[in-house]
């Protein structure tokens, strides 16, 4: 659903686009612009601060953590989907074996 509205969005924007008037002489530019050095104040910002380095989370035993995390979360979906697959199989089974008991007797 969300492929169909991207695409007749696009559609329609290129549509009103390519109508705009004068569109013909100009000179379209990237979305995305030129490239800008960052300032003094972002530098700053970005600048690594030794006080915060304590609770980053690039620490060994947090990565094995996340690891284990990632692990049981698909075990759990795998189990899940395990439960739905042997439910379905049983009800088709005994809808199979109710008709041919149904239809023999």
């Amino acid at each position: 659903m969300a492929f169909l509205l991207r695409e007749t969005n696009s559609g329609i924007l290129s549509r009103f686009r390519s109508q705009s008037p004068g569109a013909e002489g100009k000179i379209w530019l990237s979305r995305r612009g030129f490239h800008v050095e960052p300032g003094p104040r972002e530098k700053a910002l970005l600048a690594p601060d030794p006080v915060l380095s304590r609770f980053k989370s690039t620490k060994k035993s947090v990565k094995t953590l996340k690891r284990i995390g990632d692990i049981l979360t698909i075990v759990v979906v795998a189990g899940c989907c395990y439960e739905i697959y042997v439910k379905a199989t049983m009800r088709e089974e005994a809808r199979s074996k109710a008709a041919s008991d149904g239809g023999s007797a």
